[in-house]
């Protein structure tokens, strides 16, 4: 048995150490995980609906409570753990609010030479239990965000969370409890990452979600595909952040910052490449330097707390090297990191990419707030630019221009474009990325229909008795 522990980044306090579940604890979760949906799983539409609502007011009843245990295990600022378990509550009661518009047939048309002639309909049904993988660094939101769209359609779950917010993954199983939920409709089980296929190609699990990294990503999506598991998968990405000449330069470049420092850095929609057309180049890049040198990390227990630490040591080392490999391949460092190793911390730096760079770091993800300003000479060489990366999750395009926004909108290869806006994840819309970033959505009305059974029903004309 392997013991997971959870550690403070910024104090290196060891806060608790976890048992990892046994192989008859792992059977008894998936058996009851199994035996839930059978049973009827949260219950019929309304029951369902009316639980998520009561979820919606056991998280906020509980709000401080979560936020601080965010902060204790992965070192988000106080702020900004607030503000994710605020985002957790207020989608849980967007789907229960529209619950029944989503699970609603969808009628089809009568077509000429149709084997029947009476009614015909689509109906959303759900497919059973599902395995969520989830990561650390949103560590309420990832799992309520996969979670809340596949309990609405009437699954099941079990998470398998992130070893270093394993409080948090506990907490959340008791969330779903205190909303009344019935056992088994959700399940926390803390194990291994090398444990998780074994769960993947068990019969009764029927469909798996991962939020985490490529490789994280492709190993469950091979065992995913052997075994003919629905299978979601949500990557990370290198998000362009374009700046045309018509924008208007100071709100952009202080959504920069907000952008480029949100969640300390560590975000999967975090704006990573900044694009920005050589007519406002200098004018953009000073703003946003100034922008990025104000911000400093410290205690993110403090209310005033703008950035916090990095996840663990290893991180900060990982993007300290980045960064020396971006200026060995040619990167002006505008502004140098300074970083606090004990406590983790890693201030903003804004790197500038040489032209023509070709060197994988100016395209990779850069988790930390670690910014590279590309050079565009035009629209067009801006969108070839945004292209020019393996992911495809997001993308923020700044511009006065209707035109340009549409081109823009168009152009860029990935999941999601916001115009004039930094990218974020909200209830309604679906949620997910294209390439290297994973395939499929969550939220919206296409995240309630991943994990389900898109049944086709037909009638004949003689009905049936009562219909």
């Amino acid at each position: 048995m392997t013991e997971l522990k959870s550690r403070n980044p910024y104090t290196g306090e060891l806060l608790e150490t976890y048992a990892t579940a046994t192989d008859a604890e792992i059977e008894r979760a998936i058996a009851g995980a199994d035996a839930r949906f059978r049973a009827g799983g949260a219950g019929v539409i309304d029951e369902r609906a009316r639980g998520l609502a009561r979820l919606a007011d056991a998280l906020d009843r509980n709000h401080e409570e979560l936020a601080r245990l965010a902060v204790a295990e992965m070192g988000k600022t106080l702020k900004a753990a607030r503000a994710e378990v605020e985002k957790c509550a207020a989608t849980a009661r967007w789907f229960a609010e529209r619950l029944p518009e989503l699970a609603r047939d969808e009628s089809v048309g009568a077509n000429s030479g149709a084997a029947s002639s009476g009614a015909r309909f689509v109906r959303r049904l759900p497919l059973g239990p599902v395995l969520a993988v989830m990561p650390w660094n949103f560590p309420f939101w990832q799992a309520f965000r996969a979670a809340i769209p596949a309990l609405a359609a009437g699954n099941t779950m079990l998470l398998k969370h992130a070893s270093n917010v394993s409080g948090c993954a506990l907490r959340i199983e008791r969330a779903f409890l205190e909303a009344g939920f019935p056992p088994g409709v959700f399940k926390t089980v803390l194990l291994e990452s090398s444990r998780v296929a074994r769960l993947i190609a068990d019969p009764r699990i029927r469909g798996v979600t991962l939020t985490g990294s490529e490789a994280a990503g492709r190993s469950v999506a091979e065992t995913a595909g052997r075994h003919l598991k629905k299978c979601v998968l949500e990557l990370g990405g290198s998000d362009p952040f374009l700046v045309l000449p018509s924008a208007d330069l100071a709100a952009a470049a202080a959504s920069a910052v907000t952008a480029r420092t949100l969640n300390n850095g560590q975000s999967c929609i975090a704006a990573k490449r900044f694009i920005v057309h050589a007519d406002v180049f200098e004018a953009f890049t000073r703003a946003f330097v100034d922008g990025m040198s104000a911000v400093r990390p410290g205690d993110p227990m403090r209310e005033d707390a703008a950035l916090g630490p990095l996840v663990h040591a290893e991180a900060v080392d990982a993007l300290q090297e980045q960064c020396a490999r971006a200026v060995r391949a040619g990167a002006e460092a505008r502004l140098a990191p300074e970083v606090d190793e004990a406590k983790c911390l890693f201030s903003p730096a804004v790197l500038i990419a040489p032209e023509n760079a070709a060197e994988p770091v100016f395209s990779e993800e850069l988790f930390g707030p670690v910014a590279v300003v590309h050079r565009a000479r035009s629209l067009e060489h801006g969108l070839r630019l945004c292209n020019e990366s393996r992911y495809g999750l997001g993308s923020s395009v700044w511009t006065k221009d209707a035109a340009e926004a549409g081109r823009a909108v168009d152009g860029i290869d990935a999941g999601m474009t916001f115009v004039n806006a930094i990218v974020a994840s909200e209830a309604a819309l679906p949620f997910g990325g294209v390439k290297d970033s994973g395939y499929g959505r969550e939220l919206g009305a296409l995240g309630f229909a991943e994990f389900t059974n898109a049944k086709a029903v037909a009638f004949g004309a003689a009905g049936v008795a009562g219909g």
